[in-house]
């Protein structure tokens, strides 16, 4: 049977006002109907464009030098590398014949238009339905894609979604014309795992319902291993492994694919192994100061609540109260790191933003000790706060939108210091040190973010937190935008600067894989409570709480000996209401924690009243 869609030969140059540069040499690979070909390789293999210049959407600097890209349209096939690009021909292949799913929905809905609007938006233009008939349309679209309620889901925009509903509304946009081919970039990358395991079945079970193709464009070898029917591995450009996914992962015949694959956190990794990244970095660590020793925690969340006040969303409505943490209880031992997981919405970076003072906890205390006592860091004040956030300093998720893009990254890490008052003498060599100190050249210190890779950028990121030389670090989801060899370069970095400089760390992720990487201690957290805390050998070897089980269960594992149960990953997992005794909770009851084995307490509910009742 001829490929629905056959990319030959395919060359891809950028010019612009640097030196010429070519993204794709002679790419060849075909894509099968009904099949998932995914296409792996990390930042800057040339995926991304790959897909944009199968729909011709390359950005300016880029031209098509050479080759072919031949879609079957049903009537023959149609050279789409030889139509321009805003001609008729190509406008109606897009959307009807090859539509895509980008990597961030948040950036490519627009804020100014319901979700309804933007779906009966290609129906409109592509099929001339009438406004009636596409929101009948776009109604039925966001029942196929899971979305619990379709009428309300016409009116709604975007901000006022979840992340993963936002991926679904972007699915649903791309299905309304039933294309042939489907193009997903990174469909995944920013959802929880939990999130991440319904958007991919939802994507396998459209795929069974319609026989569309989908060339699926990610980092993540589980989702790979999971969904996948082909693979094909790109690295710098250039097609180096490709074949069935049983055959290529089972056997990797490349380097490179060898090297991504050893890159992966997994959950079987012997005490004290590293990860082993494509490319190492070379950090020269030197400690600033000697750690103070400290018996009781550095870091204490004690009982703490936040509530937020929402807008009903009708107007004249009742503004709505959402509880985003209800009395958590955390504590970091000196030097040791603390995983705090969950999925999106359970609490977690409320949690950080209490512990680094950007938000006011309405009960409970935060309790910082520095080696001279515990005091609540939101009864500090004055000289006593300002050496606060000195001592505590935070990772941002996104490297790219924390760093100042008209700031050069000498400026970047020196800010701090100016702003601590430390001499002007100082900051030039401690700018130098701190380069070496995440593996950068200081020569580079005149360059300006953009210059700089994703994990570049991500090192910079660690440098500025680290130049005031703190005692703790709140990394709020610091890899889940990065590739995974990046990826295993920060982490070992991390765990580096961790032995050296004796920090501690809370790491806020959705990542299980990373956190048993990273952490001593995990905590569990599920709307706004933690329901699971223990070591971290203890909770993996025993997950007692129903939450933990579905949390572990959705993390894609790249050996094909471990495939999700699809089937098994409902939204009921997160509904206290629905879990077994004795862990059931009712509405708003706030349960207890039971110690079930030294150090490892798990959230139960009053199972012993409701048998008697």
């Amino acid at each position: 049977m001829s490929p629905l869609l056959s990319i030959q030969n395919l060359q891809v140059d950028f010019g612009g006002h640097g030196a010429p540069f070519r993204a794709l040499h002679g790419l060849s690979l075909d894509v099968t109907r009904g099949r998932t070909l995914a296409l792996v390789g990390e930042s800057g293999s040339g995926k991304s464009v790959t897909a944009q210049a199968i729909l011709r959407i390359l950005p300016r600097a880029a031209t098509i030098s050479g080759g072919r890209i031949l879609f079957d349209t049903g009537r023959g096939a149609t050279d789409i590398a030889a139509l321009p690009p805003d001609g008729p021909e190509m406008r109606a292949i897009r959307g009807a014949g090859i539509a895509m799913i980008f990597q961030e929905p948040m950036t490519c809905l627009s804020p100014l238009h319901t979700i309804g609007d933007q779906v009966g938006e290609a129906l409109r233009i592509h099929a001339n339905a009438s406004r009636a008939e596409a929101d009948a349309r776009a109604k039925d679209a966001f029942a196929r894609v899971g979305f619990p309620d379709p009428e309300r889901a016409l009116h709604t925009y975007p901000f006022e979604l979840s992340g993963g509903l936002r991926q679904r509304a972007m699915i649903a946009m791309a299905l309304i014309l039933k294309p042939a081919l489907l193009v997903a970039d990174e469909p995944t990358t920013a959802l929880d795992v939990t999130t991440q395991a319904q958007i991919l079945a939802l994507l396998t079970r459209l795929q069974d319902e319609t026989g569309m193709a989908i060339l699926l464009i990610t980092h993540d070898l589980g989702v790979v291993a999971n969904v996948a029917h082909d693979v094909a591995v790109l690295y710098r450009g250039r097609l180096v492994e490709a074949g069935p996914r049983d055959t290529v992962m089972r056997k990797p015949g490349h380097a490179y694919l060898k090297a991504l694959l050893h890159a992966v956190p997994r959950f079987d990794m012997a005490p004290g192994e590293r990860l082993t990244p494509i490319r190492p970095a070379k950090a020269v660590i030197q400690p600033a100061r000697k750690p103070v020793a400290i018996d009781s925690p550095i870091l204490r969340v004690a009982g703490v609540s936040k509530t937020f006040t929402l807008r009903s969303g009708r107007f004249g409505g009742p503004p709505r109260v959402v509880r985003a943490v209800s009395d958590v209880s955390l504590d970091l031992a000196p030097g040791t790191t603390l995983g705090l997981v969950g999925e999106s919405g359970s609490g977690k970076t409320t949690v950080s933003k209490m512990v680094m003072r950007a938000l006011t906890p309405d009960s409970g205390r935060v309790l910082f000790n520095d080696g001279s006592g515990p005091r609540d860091i939101h009864a500090l004040a004055g000289a006593d706060l300002f050496a606060y956030r000195r001592a505590v300093q935070f990772v941002f998720q996104d490297p790219y939108a924390s760093l100042d893009p008209r700031m050069t990254v000498r400026q970047i890490l020196t800010e701090p210091m100016e702003i601590h008052g430390i001499g002007t003498r100082e900051r030039r060599a401690r700018a130098e040190a701190l380069m070496a100190m995440v593996g950068l050249e200081a020569g580079a210190l005149g360059r300006y973010p953009h210059a700089f890779s994703g994990g570049q950028r991500q090192r910079i990121g660690i440098a500025r937190a680290l130049a005031l030389d703190p005692k703790v670090l709140v990394l709020d989801e610091p890899v889940s935008a990065l590739d995974v060899s990046v990826q295993a370069q920060i982490l070992n970095l991390l765990k580096d600067l961790q032995a050296a400089l004796g920090l501690s760390y809370l790491i806020v992720s959705h990542n299980l894989a990373v956190i048993d990487y990273m952490a001593d201690t995990i905590a569990v957290m599920c709307r706004g409570r933690i329901v699971g805390q223990a070591p971290k050998a203890a909770l993996f070897r025993n997950p007692v709480h129903p939450y933990t089980r579905a949390l572990l269960a959705a993390v894609p594992d790249p050996s094909l000996d471990h495939p999700l149960d699809f089937s098994a990953i409902t939204g009921d997992h997160s509904d206290p209401v629905r879990w077994p005794e004795p862990y059931r909770l009712a509405p708003d009851e706030a349960g207890h924690m039971v110690e079930i084995e030294p150090g490892y307490f798990v959230r139960q509910g009053a199972a012993d009243a409701r048998r008697a009742a």
